[in-house]
């Protein structure tokens, strides 16, 4: 049963997984809270008093896998599914995660702003909870890095990414203009959507803003991963043939790099339908390969 939990799970993309981990906090709090044995959400939850912050200074990230209803989770969690499925199928697992927890804190980050340095915009002594920001972050971003990729809604019409991402963004700000009940949430979003078009746009241009918690992450990761304990096996030193392998393998993974820069480029400059068929198949396998 667990050898099977296991491959289901290694099957998962990384949106996927995140999807995974979502409703399962949604169960196993819902569970904990309705049989009384314990209500997690208030130690989870991102406070808006900067007091309470820092006694749960965790909370900046883990306010995104709490929702307030199915509704909510449902909403959040289709969006991300098909987000992320756009992102994944351009950049690797890392590139995705990055993206997303940094909409999260971001979002996190302009509540905190927003409740902390103008109080009569809204109400004090709230908190927030959601993946919206993050959700938010990975739509933006990939509408700022192929802005003009046309995507068919409802089967009946095409429409450019931009304009979706325009769209959602637009109403966020008319609802807080419109002094809304969820106000919080929707300042929320702003910071994802903020974060998501630089990143997507910087990055674009050459410049990976997220590169540096991409490490962090990567080594955060390993620190997790048990390592494999390993019979003991002599090595000789200055092997031709090992150093020859080497060399090989580094040789194709530095050419296979230049082709998915070179795609990602025509992405950039034409647009996803631009590719060809087996640019598109070079594309998602080099994708599979990463997660």
């Amino acid at each position: 049963m667990a050898g099977g939990l296991s491959y289901q799970w290694a099957r998962l993309n990384q949106a996927e997984k995140l999807i995974a981990l979502n409703v399962g906090v949604y169960l196993l709090a819902g569970l904990l809270s309705t049989f009384g044995i314990w209500n997690a959400k208030p130690l989870f939850w991102l406070p808006s008093d900067l007091m309470e912050l820092m006694g749960q200074p965790w909370s900046i990230i883990t306010y995104s896998f709490f929702h307030g209803g199915l509704f909510h989770l449902l909403f959040n969690m289709l969006w991300l599914y098909f987000s992320g499925r756009m992102v994944l199928n351009l950049f690797d697992r890392m590139r995705f995660l990055s993206v997303y927890f940094l909409g999260v804190i971001s979002g996190g980050l302009l509540f905190l702003l927003a409740y902390n340095l103008l109080p009569n915009l809204v109400n004090q002594n709230t908190v927030l909870f959601g993946a919206s920001a993050g959700v938010l972050a990975v739509f933006i971003f990939i509408c700022a890095y192929i802005p003009n990729q046309e995507v068919r809604l409802f089967g009946l019409i095409n429409i450019k990414l931009w304009k979706i991402g325009a769209f959602f963004v637009a109403l966020d700000l008319l609802r807080i203009a419109g002094d809304a009940e969820n106000i919080g949430g929707y300042i929320a979003h702003l910071g994802g959507a903020i974060l998501g078009y630089a990143y997507g746009r910087q990055l674009l241009h050459g410049r990976d803003i997220g590169g540096g918690f991409t490490k962090f992450l990567e080594g955060l990761g390993r620190a997790f991963t048990p390592r494999e304990k390993r019979p003991f096996k002599k090595v000789y030193k200055n092997s031709p043939k090992k150093s020859k392998k080497t060399k090989t393998a580094a040789s194709d993974k530095t050419e296979k790099q230049q082709q998915i820069d070179a795609i990602l480029d025509k992405i950039s400059k034409s647009g996803y339908d631009s590719l060809s068929k087996s640019e598109k198949d070079f594309l998602f396998k080099a994708g599979k390969e990463d997660e």
